[in-house]
């Protein structure tokens, strides 16, 4: 959709109104209209060609009177109400058009608004049309196209000018010739930066009363605070949503150097809180351009129990399966963190399971290992570099992990970005197989001659009767790692946005529903097979017509003929399962007193 001036979008906004339509307007269903048009030659000629004596009224097949047709315009059933978004002054100018349809005119429609919104109309440019208003005080250009405005174009009488959700980047032309008036000025939601701090001063707003910045790109705090102490009347300041608006002492500066200010990002300013940040602003190099975020991971409960997923036979080709959780997120590149009171796992890459090789056991493929290598190489590449991690934990039935990091964020337009994204938040699990190392034959020949050797000099010295044999203490057995067998349970989006928009604190309960273990049977082993065979055989079939005691079918027992639970497997039945959930919090840190700012 191309573009428009804010005139022609004002045209189509009076299209929508259908002010020249019945039941508005002059035509012939207007009885008061009739009237007024019977007092002129033409309207006598009218009333004797309907059959009406002089001086008696004539009715006219589709008139009506002026209380139905306000009827039609008021009622909120009626096909002919206003559209919805329709402001009060809309509404009157409808009522107008049935009253006194002669007065709509575009000399009367410019001087008859106050107050125009034309909101969300693909409005791009603002052009010297509007300057017919000459009684508009109140003018909402918000959620449009409008990159740059000509304030030449604007009405000299406007007090209040909202241009929030467009795509301004620049305030040059919009001081050119400002309103002298205007008291509120909206410019939320734009594309604003640093660089434009200079045209908000009292040389170009001196009543000033309201300004809105919020969701802007401003960085530099005490530059731009330093501009703004220059309108004198300013009482409501809204900043929420810039970079700027992350630094721990924000709101305490802000408050300390505009002490004229009522409101701050919607938020009252009560002398209380002025007392506890008094003398602030004499401290501006205690304000250093950073964030602080600190993120707390607690309890991850209902993670299926690992031993009921693989049962695997006990011998010497049967690894030790080890199973580790722990919990992933996202963070804004380009941090630094500190203050961990867990700290931070070695990436894989590092991980000595990784690198140490591992024998090929006969029962598995040979391009086994390097398909599960291959496998981690992707988990790796799939992971940015600012993913972090809790501590791995074996599996309990409510996992702590008790992790928590304080990140410091010096690109603070980075870290409005992740705010504004969210994280995902990722419940890993490590499975790591450790297989005994089988000696070769070479290995297993030296140990025996070693052994006979220490035999033969034992024969030589003679053995004692006295002598005991002594009990030799089996070494343990030595294991060799595979690769960690990653796997993903479960991965939750988590809004952070509400943090930009002046919240502390993201505290969640992640849920990713209820896991389902998967049973993997197992396939009997070679002396279970010999064991059944050996069964099978043992069965020999019984001639026709013998019986004997195990086929006589046999009576239930008295008090027995319907089968009862017992208490166990009731409460098998009434157990329900758990979900996965993970308890997450991100809090931004804020001063609340000027003394925060001295620790």
């Amino acid at each position: 959709m191309a573009g428009l001036c804010a005139s022609a979008a004002f045209r189509a906004h009076l299209r929508r109104l259908h002010l020249w339509e019945f039941p508005c307007g002059t035509g012939s269903w207007n009885k008061s209209w009739s009237e007024s048009r019977k007092k002129t030659p033409h309207g006598h000629v009218a009333q004797r060609a309907a059959g009406a004596a002089p001086g008696e009224e004539a009715d006219v097949p589709g008139e009506e009177s002026l209380e139905a047709l306000m009827e039609f315009v008021s009622s909120q059933g009626s096909p002919w109400a206003l559209p919805p978004g329709c402001s009060p002054e809309d509404q009157h100018l409808k009522e107008l058009a049935v009253q006194s349809p002669q007065l709509i005119q575009d000399s009367f429609i410019f001087l008859f608004f106050t107050s125009l919104r034309l909101v969300d109309k693909g409005v791009s440019e603002v052009d010297e049309e509007l300057l017919k208003f000459q009684n508009l005080e109140e003018l909402v250009l918000s959620a449009n196209k409008i990159s740059e405005i000509n304030s030449a174009n604007l009405p000299r009488t406007l007090k209040v000018l909202e241009l929030c959700g467009n795509k301004i980047v620049a305030l040059q032309d919009l001081c050119s010739h400002p309103p002298p008036q205007l008291q509120h000025l909206g410019l939320g939601y734009n594309l604003l930066g640093s660089s434009e701090d200079e045209h908000l001063t009292g040389q170009f707003w001196p009543n000033l009363l309201s300004l809105d910045l919020s969701f802007n790109n401003f960085t530099d705090l005490l530059g731009l605070v330093s501009k703004l102490a220059t309108l004198r009347k300013l009482r409501v300041l809204v900043l929420q949503g810039n970079p700027l608006a992350l630094i721990p002492g924000y709101r305490g500066l802000i408050i300390d150097s505009l002490p004229k200010l009522c409101i701050l990002d919607d938020v009252s300013i009560l002398p209380d809180e002025k007392h506890r940040f008094y003398g602030l602003s004499s401290q501006p190099e205690l304000m250093v351009n950073e964030a602080q975020i600190v993120v707390t991971v607690g309890k991850i409960q209902g993670i299926p129990c690992p031993t009921t997923l693989e049962q695997l036979e006990s011998g010497l080709d049967s690894p030790v399966i080890a199973y580790s959780y722990y919990v992933t997120y996202e963070f804004a590149e380009g941090e630094n963190s500190k203050g961990a009171k867990s700290a931070e796992v070695p990436k894989l890459q590092e991980s000595s399971a990784v690198a140490t090789p591992y024998p090929k056991s006969p029962q598995r493929d040979t391009h086994e290992g390097d398909e599960v290598q291959s496998l981690l190489q992707q988990e790796m590449s799939a992971n940015p570099a600012n993913t972090h991690q809790t501590l791995r934990k074996p599996w309990a039935e409510t996992v702590e992990c008790s992790y928590r990091k304080e990140h410091v964020v010096t690109d603070l337009v980075a870290l409005k970005g992740y705010l504004r994204a969210g994280t995902t938040v990722t419940v890993m699990e490590e499975k790591v197989l450790s297989w005994p190392v089988i000696a070769s034959p070479v290995e297993n020949a030296s140990k025996k001659g070693k052994a006979e050797k220490g035999k033969q000099k034992d024969s030589a010295k003679g053995a004692k009767p006295s002598d005991k044999p002594k009990q030799k203490k089996e070494a343990p057995a030595e294991l060799r790692s595979d690769p960690p067998i990653l796997r993903t349970l479960g991965a939750r989006h988590v809004k952070l946005e509400s943090l930009l928009a002046g919240d502390k604190l993201v505290a969640t309960v992640c849920d990713f529903g209820v896991l389902i273990p998967e049973r993997i049977t197992r396939p009997p082993s070679p002396k279970e097979k010999e064991g059944k065979k050996g069964k099978d055989r043992s069965k020999k079939p019984k001639p026709e017509g013998e019986s004997t005691a195990s086929q006589k079918p046999t009576a239930p027992a008295k008090g027995k003929g319907k089968h009862k639970e017992s208490p166990e497997m009731k409460e098998d039945e009434e157990t329900q399962p758990v979900p996965l959930t993970v308890e997450f919090h991100v809090q931004l840190l804020r001063w609340t007193a000027a003394s925060d700012a001295r620790r």
